[in-house]
């Protein structure tokens, strides 16, 4: 038995979909080859770094859910996987980041240059594989997936520095940049499977409102959590000046004091401050108002699937969705 196998098993969400995650291994191992010895080291290097892997685990389990068959859905799990690799690549060298799941970021290590090109080489494999499939329906959710998340990241950029930014808006960023390809993921699984358009939409929607609930308790950790665990650096996020809702809820009804200095953090991007606005996020109720609605967008992800016959590929379903909210990573 290989050791992706015993690890999928010892973990409860996956334990049903073990022997396709390994599957999905090989093809990622086997796509990413590249005659060029640059693009393989940086590939390999961030792909290597392993992750939660939850957008292709959504392929997986919804296609199964749906009684899916065939072994389509490790090569659209491979996609999904190869898309966010390379979103990451990009995010880091946009957001100067040095340290993702751990360790140094490819930028860090390798040059933004490098990290940049080597993502567009993923995001072009990645329609490579599409084409394979032969399915037009496939190559239109993740076509357009690309296109919403490219969009979010534009607009995330517009948001940097801005502490006006709304509720809203924010919200808006975080379904485009983050959500959308947790959506795309769950819809491909359901598709591949044969499922009705209406089961599909479910599907999307379920995605969609899983990746909103992990995206706002990221949120979360980015103040609260600890960096060896979540795998970056602690404060991130003010670093960057990135009002995300933690900041915006203590704009909205923090103190005036505490205003003023998540004004001043975000607009200068200021992070010598943070043990300030930690409390300022803690004592203003914005972290436990953001964990709030992550619990309320886990809901509706559990409340878009309970049509689905009970199997223990859903049971998974569910218990990605608690896992969403209760995570310390």
């Amino acid at each position: 038995m290989s050791a992706a196998i015993q690890t999928a098993q010892q973990n409860p969400i996956t334990r049903t979909i073990a022997a396709d995650m390994e599957a999905v291994n090989t093809v990622i191992r086997q796509r990413l080859h590249s005659d060029v010895a640059l693009v393989n080291q940086i590939a390999e290097y961030i792909i290597s770094a392993g992750g939660k892997r939850i957008r292709p685990v959504l392929v997986l389990l919804l296609a199964n859910a749906y009684g899916y068959r065939g072994t389509g859905h490790h090569e659209l799990a491979a996609v999904v996987e190869f898309i966010h690799t390379a979103t990451l690549l990009h995010d880091d060298v946009v957001d100067e980041s040095s340290m993702r799941r751990g360790r140094q970021t490819a930028n860090a290590l390798f040059g933004n240059a490098a990290s940049v090109l080597v993502g567009d080489f993923l995001y072009s494999r990645a329609f490579e594989m599409m084409t394979s499939l032969d399915d037009m329906r496939i190559m239109e959710i993740l076509s357009r997936a690309t296109t919403v998340i490219a969009e979010g990241e534009v607009l995330q950029l517009l948001n940097m520095h801005d502490p006006d930014v709304t509720q809203d808006s924010y919200l808006t960023v975080i379904r485009s940049k983050t959500a959308k390809l947790f959506e795309a993921a769950a819809q491909l699984g359901a598709l591949i499977a044969g499922a009705s358009d209406s089961q599909i939409e479910a599907a999307g929607e379920f995605g969609r409102s899983l990746g909103t609930a992990f995206q706002l308790i990221d949120d979360v950790l980015d103040y609260a959590g600890d960096a060896a665990e979540i795998g970056k650096n602690v404060g991130d996020d003010l670093r960057e000046g990135k009002p995300t809702l933690p900041l915006i809820y203590v704009m909205e009804n923090g103190t005036p004091e505490q205003r003023e200095l998540i004004r001043s953090c975000i607009e200068n991007g200021d992070e010598t401050h943070f043990d300030a606005v930690l409390s300022a996020v803690t004592n203003s109720g914005a972290l436990d108002y953001t964990r709030r609605q992550a619990e309320a967008a886990a809901e509706r992800a559990q409340a878009a699937i309970s049509d689905l016959p009970d199997s223990d590929y859903k049971r998974s379903l569910l218990q990605l969705c608690s896992f969403a909210v209760d995570r310390n990573h």
